[in-house]
């Protein structure tokens, strides 16, 4: 089994949509069988959840994928809550709804793929409340973590592949763009886990995904900037192996080309 990890498509934003279109008939052209792949996209799928135009469109991309039979996994950033910078509460039932036909869903999102456990996290809802409004920094809050903390600590968990997979960087320690609680994070998942996945942070060296391998005891950890760069730079479209250990083995898919 292989992931495809995107991230930031930030469909509604000029031809984003359409970059994304492209993406999805490369993949469904070059990557097969479908069983084989689970698509991963860390965030940001909308450019501006307060245009359910833009939520509507990002929905019916990815249907495209899961209609060529590859199984993909979405969480939400901080644009499939608001603009980018200001959110809105009523958005995160509406995200719920349309892509998890669930509005009761919880974080973690734990999906079983292959004997692998993948492992979403929200950390952008905690930012919601009347005091924080501010969504580009991210936080995962405490009864999520303490969820997070439950999964990984079951024994039957344990003995699994764990992939963990959130939109905001945990690394960036610039002032302003710290996940909040990333501190906590690290004590929950160091050393515990396989591989860590995440976006939001567009700037990358063209060409090349970030990597943090290592990090917190961590094998493979990879930024995917963002798969439909607003720009109109090639994005980055990295295939990840999950049946052996070694990152040289990952590459860049550049399904925009």
């Amino acid at each position: 089994m292989k992931i495809i990890h995107l991230s930031d498509l930030h469909i509604g934003h000029k031809d984003c949509g359409e970059r994304f279109h492209t993406i999805i008939r490369n993949i469904a052209v070059r990557m097969k069988p479908a069983g084989d792949y689970v698509v991963v996209i860390t965030g940001d799928l909308a450019d501006n959840a307060n245009k359910p135009e833009q939520r509507e469109k990002a929905a019916r991309s990815i249907e495209e994928l899961e209609d060529q039979g590859y199984r993909v996994l979405a969480i939400p950033g901080n644009h499939d809550y608001g603009t980018g910078t200001i959110g809105n509460i009523r958005n995160v039932r509406l995200f719920k709804e349309r892509f998890y036909r669930d509005s009761d869903i919880t974080f973690p999102k734990l999906d079983i793929i292959h004997g692998a456990a993948f492992i979403g996290l929200d950390s952008t809802a905690e930012e919601l409340n009347w005091h924080d409004r501010i969504l580009a920094q991210g936080e995962l809050g405490r009864e999520q973590l303490g969820r997070l903390e439950k999964i990984i600590n079951d024994p039957a968990i344990s003995k699994m592949m764990k992939v963990v997979y959130l939109h905001h960087h945990p690394f960036d320690f610039k002032i302003g763009r710290q996940l909040k609680d990333s501190r906590y994070l690290k004590k929950i998942i160091e050393n515990r886990i396989d591989l860590l996945l995440f976006g939001h942070y567009h700037r990358s060296k063209q060409g090349a995904l970030k990597v943090h391998h290592g990090t917190w005891g961590i094998p493979r950890c990879y930024n995917a900037g963002t798969a439909t760069h607003k720009n109109g730079n090639y994005g980055f479209h990295r295939v990840i192996g999950l049946s052996g250990s070694d990152p040289a083995m990952d590459y860049d898919g550049e399904f925009q080309r």
